[in-house]
């Protein structure tokens, strides 16, 4: 079995067991720490990736994240998926192509949205098709790449329920493994969501939910997108304006364990 088939099967696995969290770095070193702080997954965040680029979400490109995945997939021996947003084309054959690249990078997962950067929610029939082209590619892989269908609505001002549901079930028809909709904003949701499909479901963390309340709904895997990159960012600033402000270095006496995180960070 080679490196990208034991973290494919790994990854696999893990939708098939007790729910998760797999959390979202935003380079190779914030991997490393979450590889060692004991997480059993990795996936990617398009806005956190941006940021590190100094632009905002949906501002890169497929090449830029294929570069991307393969320095977190090297970095460390954890399973990752990459947020794939829209596979960067409206066409199927963008999103199957996302697919097929980032997986030669490593990838064992990835994920297609249904959201245009123009500021639209795919019409229902292409967003199938797309999801359909994903699939379609990513099952044609010699080992199981998890594909998950991403449906926007609730963070694409559209927060109709029963809508997304609806699109979540199409795209599972249409072969994807793992449903997304970022946004649900209460467990009545995520359940509403969870018992309305047969696969596994992915929910996006809230800061007013606990993990008992997600799970509890149904939730398989639960995700922190770019949270975690923005409380980084935030003490950052939060730093640097007491500099600014008043010569206060006080935050400078941080210290990190670094050589612990880094000795530990790939799995044994």
């Amino acid at each position: 079995m080679t490196r990208q088939e034991k973290k494919a099967a790994e990854f696999q696995a893990l939708h098939a067991g007790p729910a998760f969290v797999i959390p979202n770095p935003w380079d190779a070193g914030s991997a490393r720490v979450f590889a060692a702080l004991g997480f059993e997954a990795l996936a990617t965040t398009s806005s956190g990736f941006a940021f590190t680029l100094g632009r905002r979400d949906g501002g890169v490109t497929l090449d830029e994240v294929v570069t991307h995945a393969a320095a977190l997939d090297a970095a460390t021996e954890l399973p990752l998926s990459v947020d794939l947003e829209h596979g960067y084309g409206s066409e199927p054959e963008s999103a199957a192509l996302a697919i097929t690249r980032v997986a030669e990078a490593g990838a064992v997962g990835g994920s297609i949205e249904d959201y245009d950067p123009t500021e639209l929610i795919y019409e229902l029939d292409l967003a199938v098709e797309r999801v359909a082209a994903a699939a379609e590619a990513a099952h044609a892989l010699t080992f199981p790449f998890t594909l998950t269908a991403r449906a926007e609505n609730h963070i694409r001002g559209n927060p109709d329920l029963a809508d997304t549901i609806a699109r979540l079930q199409a795209f599972e028809k249409a072969g994807a493994d793992v449903l997304y909709a970022p946004g649900l904003r209460s467990a009545d949701e995520i359940r509403a969501v969870c018992e309305a499909l047969s696969k596994p479901v992915n929910v996006l963390a809230r800061p007013e939910l606990s993990l008992a309340e997600i799970t509890a709904a149904g939730a398989t895997r639960i995700s922190v997108g770019g949270g975690l990159t923005w409380v980084a960012v935030r003490a950052m600033a939060d730093a640097a304006e007491a500099i600014r402000d008043s010569g206060d270095f006080s935050a400078l006496s941080a210290r990190v364990p670094l050589d612990e995180w880094f000795m530990n960070s790939t799995r044994r």
